[in-house]
């Protein structure tokens, strides 16, 4: 037998709580949480060293054993998500469609048109670094991960958050330039010895 067992039903059988929360709400309330940092380590204290540090078994002994330490710590994680839900309920009055209809084309026109021209602007910068002469990658060649060429090398261009998700199941087998777009420059990073 197989028993499949929700995590909100794993939740209210260690409980005996159900939450109920209307429909969007929490998603609202984790973007207003990210915004305001209610539940950070200096807020609501680094939970997986607290859970190491927990002796206890039952999740009211965990309450009532987190709750000594921290008294004031969901009262104010609360209060500092609801002033962010306050000021997104601001926020959200002055959205009408002519707003939305200029977000759009910002992200759709602007923004495509401006990622894109980075590539070539990076590309460009580099083979006049180099000496040599670029292009910008074809459709089928950007399915292989291949945003350009300096001379007759594949290049992907990422941005230098791409770093940090290296991780990632995605495969790049050119080499890969990583750039830092600043408020007034991009900062670009890659092997000149690649482009020799």
């Amino acid at each position: 037998m197989k028993l499949k067992i929700p995590n909100t039903e794993i939740q209210e059988l260690l409980s005996g709580k159900k939450y109920e929360f209307p429909r969007y709400t929490t998603q609202l309330m984790n973007l207003a949480n990210q915004n305001a940092q209610g539940t950070r380590a200096r807020i609501v204290g680094q939970m997986s060293d607290l859970i190491q540090e927990f002796q206890g078994a039952a999740l009211s002994d965990w309450e009532l054993w987190y709750l000594e330490k921290h008294p004031e710590a969901i009262d104010a994680a609360a209060e500092k998500v609801y002033t962010m839900i306050t000021l997104f309920k601001t926020a959200i009055e002055q959205i009408d469609q002519a707003l939305v209809r200029d977000w759009i084309e910002e992200l759709v026109i602007v923004k495509t048109f401006s990622g894109l021209k980075y590539q070539e602007a990076i590309l460009k910068k580099i083979a006049l670094q180099c000496n040599t002469v670029y292009r910008l990658a074809k459709p089928e060649e950007e399915s292989r991960g291949i945003d350009g060429y300096i001379g007759e090398k594949p290049v992907s261009i990422k941005p230098i958050t791409y770093k940090t998700k290296m991780s990632l199941n995605e495969v790049i087998d050119v080499p890969i330039v990583f750039y830092d777009k600043k408020k007034s420059e991009i900062v670009v990073e890659f092997d000149e010895n690649e482009f020799l």
